[in-house]
């Protein structure tokens, strides 16, 4: 499972330094700024997620895999133990359940800036990415106060996280070619502004 990429993002330590911002810069300023359009016609079914990735595993399952220390699984890949720290707040977990795998760019967030006119397979693609910094196992309750917010309406408790959180959004969004609005690109200059020059 370790082809194509998938264990680009994995490893990731909760009190890392914050990667140098790099070229999240350049790409905040060639994103296309524009009001985000209404939800409407909007539902999750339009994006479908948890494909199979191979080896009895969906999506879900080998995001935990990847995200986790010492997890332990059954043959259908659903995992029955491990460690699990939440990016987003700091916080350790031990049962899969407790944890929810949060698209950076949430899929009600993309269908407003951009996804709408997607066809139904790149919207696919999208809520299964894991070449990206799209998808990670974080604190479940953390994952539902944030729901579809971009960042000037949510940004996680970890303030450490923060640049990380807008590199990655910023990296997802350009690679896409969705739009930010201009409270949202804003936001996301104020965070990266915590990088390391």
């Amino acid at each position: 499972m370790a082809a194509g990429g998938f264990w680009w993002y994995s490893n990731r330590q909760v009190d890392a330094e914050p990667a140098p911002s790099g070229d999240a810069g350049k790409q905040l300023s060639e994103l296309k700024v524009a009001e985000r359009t209404s939800m409407s016609g909007y539902s999750r079914a339009k994006f479908p997620h948890w494909d199979s990735q191979g080896h009895n595993c969906d999506t879900r399952e080998t995001v935990l895999q990847r995200d986790g220390e010492d997890v332990k699984a059954g043959k259908d890949c659903n995992p029955t133990a491990g460690t699990w720290h939440s990016l987003y707040d700091g916080e350790t977990w031990t049962k899969a359940g407790d944890l929810d795998i949060d698209h950076m760019v949430p899929l009600g967030q993309a269908w407003a800036s951009g996804a709408r006119d997607w066809p139904q397979d790149k919207r696919e693609q999208f809520a299964n990415d894991l070449t990206r910094p799209q998808l990670f196992a974080v604190t479940g309750r953390v994952n539902r106060q944030k729901s579809d917010k971009a960042p000037d309406e949510w940004k996680p408790p970890l303030v450490s996280f923060w640049c990380t959180y807008a590199t990655d959004w910023i990296t997802v969004k350009h690679y896409y070619g969705l739009t930010v609005t201009t409270g949202e690109k804003s936001a996301l200059s104020d965070m990266l502004r915590r990088c390391p020059s």
